[in-house]
């Protein structure tokens, strides 16, 4: 089962790389948060990351295209549940950070998964 928030090992051995990305990428992942919102398809929008392919949301943004460590992809909570990948929604709800100010990003690394809030770049 997937953990959820923050956690130690995912800060230390991914936290640069994820940074160094998040700052090309954080304008196009805050508007596609919000337009999930907006239309109604979720609060809990989820940007699962990874180098290779997976099969968790649509493609948002290629690595090779946007030359970043990551590949992007948009989804949320309900395709979690439905794929029963997690099985305390509930939980994952008191968790989740506001949408406007994090990133949901959601590590996929080999056998290590994990949720990561992001927050996003302030406006300048």
């Amino acid at each position: 089962m997937i953990s959820q928030g923050n956690d130690p090992e995912l800060d230390g051995k991914y936290l640069g790389t994820i940074s160094q990305d998040f700052v090309k990428v954080a304008e196009t992942l805050k508007e596609t948060s919000y337009q999930i919102r907006k239309r109604g398809f979720s609060d809990y929008p989820i940007f699962p990351i990874c180098k290779t392919d997976q099969a968790i949301g649509q493609l948002l943004i290629d690595r090779n295209e946007a030359e970043t460590d990551w590949h992007y992809f948009a989804t949320f909570l309900d395709e979690f549940v439905q794929r029963k990948l997690m099985d305390q929604p509930d939980e994952f709800k008191k968790t989740y950070k506001d949408p406007d100010e994090f990133c949901c990003l959601f590590v996929v690394d080999m056998e290590f998964t994990n949720f990561l809030f992001v927050p996003y770049p302030e406006d300048s």
